[in-house]
């Protein structure tokens, strides 16, 4: 008898964030990223000379928990999804850890996109989001197999998610996403006539 069976899976963590303890206001982490992209001349700089549409803190800050507590209150609660999706991985860590190394805000203007690329050095990436104005964009996720550069007929537009190329994930506020950091994405054209708001991460192993 014939069997068809599908070999290695790539996990997409979806959560509340408050899951796994107390919730965080969103009203205060968005008033937090503002102040924050307000007053940030080396950030709003980066983003000039780089093109980038809107802020992002990810090149000029690494303190953001001086700045503001809330985002110590976020590091706590990813910590504990981190350890959830892990736990998923079935990851062997060994006597090392998956700690956070990096967060930052993403102000993503309207008509801005953040274009495909990956988080080399981390193992687990993610993000939470702040606001996402009705319009706004998913965020798009690549099929990492080689397979798909060859030269396959396109997949029927009602494929089964595990077979298409690319994924959609339209998050919703106060809602976190994690996948391995190896897994390429992007954000598309923002259609909203508002910013969307988000924080991302990094984890590594050490």
């Amino acid at each position: 008898m014939s069997q068809i069976e599908s070999l290695f899976v790539t996990r997409l963590y979806r959560a509340a964030l408050a899951e796994h303890g107390k919730s965080i206001d969103t009203a205060e982490l968005e008033a937090s990223c503002l102040s924050i992209a307000d007053d940030d001349e080396a950030g709003q700089d980066w983003c000039e000379e780089n093109n980038y549409p809107g802020y992002t803190s990810y090149a000029s800050l690494t303190d953001l928990g001086w700045r503001f507590s809330i985002f110590n209150d976020l590091v706590e609660a990813l910590d504990k999804h981190v350890a959830a999706f892990v736990e998923d991985l079935d990851f062997d860590l060994g006597d090392k850890k998956i700690t956070l190394d990096s967060l930052w805000i993403n102000i993503l203007s309207p008509g801005g996109v953040h274009t495909s690329h990956l988080h080399p050095h981390s193992v687990i990436s993610g993000t939470t989001y702040v606001t996402m104005p009705e319009g706004t964009s998913a965020i798009k996720f690549e099929d990492p197999r080689s397979a798909m550069m060859m030269a396959a007929p396109v997949r029927k537009k009602d494929a089964r998610p595990e077979l298409r190329n690319f994924i959609y994930a339209t998050p919703e506020v106060g809602e976190v996403l994690l996948w391995e950091s190896w897994l390429r994405h992007e954000v598309p054209l923002n259609m909203a006539e508002e910013e969307r708001i988000s924080v991302s991460f990094n984890y590594s192993w050490n």
